[in-house]
């Protein structure tokens, strides 16, 4: 059977299952726990395959990271598209973000929770990413139309989305009583009283 996989799986679909095998391991064990062998074992695939897509494992832990922001980027991007105003694109934008902590738990905490920095010493702080650039440019742009009070954009965006992400993070955690999406009306109801006009 592994045999068979070895031989069936070949660029992009091999390069996936690596990176779908690397998350599940990395959030399971955690990245410093889980070798190569580990991932190829469970992967069911040749060490050489692994090394022909990725130098090491910081460069696929890297590369699943930069595939899972890019892949959360898109699903904020078309959240957000033709919505109306600051208060409409915040509001889809962090339904979407809940709807994927529900469905892509361990995408979530690879992205959100994991001590990146250390062992992806390289890598822009995550606030510095698309995803998060788009949140930010958001509350920018509700400032220049006159929906949200002038302050720095930092604080905006982390007054409009930070409570948000919090929630994600406590869902992840497993403290919540309800679905995460059932706090979605007070999570932005309480973040746009503290940055509208």
């Amino acid at each position: 059977m592994v045999t068979a996989q070895k031989n069936s799986l070949r660029g992009d679909a091999l390069k996936e299952k690596v990176l779908a095998t690397a998350l599940e391991l990395f959030s399971e064990r955690g990245y410093f726990n889980t070798s190569i062998h580990d991932i190829r074992r469970q992967a069911g695939v040749s060490t050489g395959a692994i090394y022909h897509h990725f130098q090491n494992k910081e460069a696929l832990a890297k590369a699943l990271y930069e595939a899972l922001l890019q892949q959360m980027y898109i699903e904020i991007k078309h959240a957000s598209f033709n919505r109306a105003g600051c208060l409409e694109k915040s509001r889809a934008i962090i339904e979407k973000m809940f709807v994927l902590t529900l469905q892509h738990p361990r995408n979530m905490q690879f992205v959100l929770l994991a001590q990146h920095k250390e062992y992806l010493p390289g890598e822009a702080p995550i606030c510095s990413s698309k995803p998060f650039q788009t949140m930010k440019n958001v509350v920018i742009e509700g400032m220049a139309e006159g929906e949200v009070r002038q302050m720095e954009p930092w604080v905006a965006a982390t007054t409009m989305f930070g409570g948000a992400l919090r929630m994600m993070n406590l869902q992840l955690d497993g403290v919540l009583d309800r679905p995460l999406t059932a706090y979605l009306d007070e999570v932005v109801e309480s973040a746009w009283r503290g940055i509208s006009v």
